[in-house]
């Protein structure tokens, strides 16, 4: 912590984020000049800036991405959240730092996992049903969700009425200076569904939502009972994960949970000296111990043990005495996974 206080500025974020928009630029072009093949590229390399974008701005809600606190705002609604059309930052703080961390994958009080229920993640769920859910973005309840919350960004606590512009101010830029194709295939294209869909994957990675150790003691113990490490022996898949849909520290999420003032680049040798989690899974999907795999014998672990038909059993949270029930919150437009 004492070195990355040292080495934290504020020049540097600024070039990061202007280095991304910069790259997304030459996306653009691809989609303009590249014909059919060009606007595929484009549209897959518009989602992954979008996710890198995301989780640079991640590091700014929790304060260590630049110096000041106000600049860490600036940048991150400037740069990220205006023109991706994301919640006030104050709001995305509120509902990450405040409700998701203390709370991970505690029914009731993690907001995640509510999107997860929401989504169709829940005990009874049968197979066709938790496959949809699986790529619930590219659905249409995914895709009219995306949609409500941009358009519905007005309502949110401090967001003023002028923030759902910002999308619609980029894509006419975009269109404007590059051409259609640009606005559609780089902007448009990736924002409502490839993005969120990436964004979607991100998030089933982080915990063990459905079968969680309960562990008492500190955060690190806590942390190694409900995370997962996703891709430990394999270093190819690791480096393809971190340069597309787990970007920056998504990757090494049990490190951020147990220690979310940590940035980015100090994640994997924090992740070294802690040993991470017991959940070690080798794949995404194939093999006994994939993540989507577990997952789903979790969920049908607990349909089994359910005593009705009403859903997920309620947990307690919050200390002894306090029961809390699963809540929805369906249309969110709140970016998944870390933030």
């Amino acid at each position: 912590m004492a070195l990355q206080r040292e080495r934290l500025n504020n020049v540097t974020p600024v070039l990061l984020l202007m280095g991304h928009w910069l790259e997304f630029a030459g996306w653009c072009a691809v989609a303009v000049h590249g014909g059919p093949w060009g606007w595929a590229v484009a549209a897959l390399a518009g989602a992954v800036r979008f996710r890198h974008l995301q989780e640079v701005s991640h590091f700014a809600v929790h304060g260590v991405l630049a110096r000041g606190g106000r600049l860490n705002t600036l940048l991150a609604e400037a740069a990220v959240h205006i023109p991706l059309g994301f919640v006030p930052v104050s709001v995305r703080r509120r509902r990450h730092v405040r409700e998701h961390h203390p709370n991970a994958t505690i029914a009731g009080a993690d907001p995640n996992l509510a999107d997860l229920h929401a989504a169709g993640l829940h005990p009874g769920a049968t197979a066709a049903r938790y496959a949809l859910a699986l790529i619930h973005p590219l659905t249409p309840a995914g895709v009219h969700g995306t949609v409500r919350g941009l358009t519905g960004l007005w309502r949110e606590a401090g967001a003023g009425r002028l923030r759902a512009a910002g999308p619609v101010a980029v894509t006419a830029a975009l269109a404007i200076a590059f051409g259609w194709e640009a606005a559609v295939f780089a902007f448009l294209l990736p924002r409502l569904l490839l993005y969120p869909q990436l964004a979607w994957m991100s998030l089933l990675v982080e915990h063990r939502w459905f079968d969680p150790e309960p562990v008492t003691g500190p955060p690190v113990a806590v942390e190694a009972g409900r995370c997962l490490r996703l891709y430990p022996r394999n270093p190819l898949l690791a480096l393809l994960a971190r340069g597309t849909w787990l970007p920056y520290g998504d990757l090494y999420h049990f490190a951020h949970s147990a220690h979310p003032a940590v940035r980015w680049n100090y994640l994997p040798a924090l992740e070294r000296t802690l040993g991470g989690p017991a959940y070690r899974p080798r794949a995404l999907l194939l093999g006994e111990s994939a993540v989507l795999r577990r997952h789903h014998r979790a969920l049908a672990s607990v349909s089994g043990a359910a005593t009705g038909p009403a859903g997920p059993p309620a947990v307690r949270a919050g200390g002894p005495g306090r029961t809390i029930r699963p809540r929805t919150r369906t249309g969110r437009n709140v970016p998944t996974s870390s933030g």
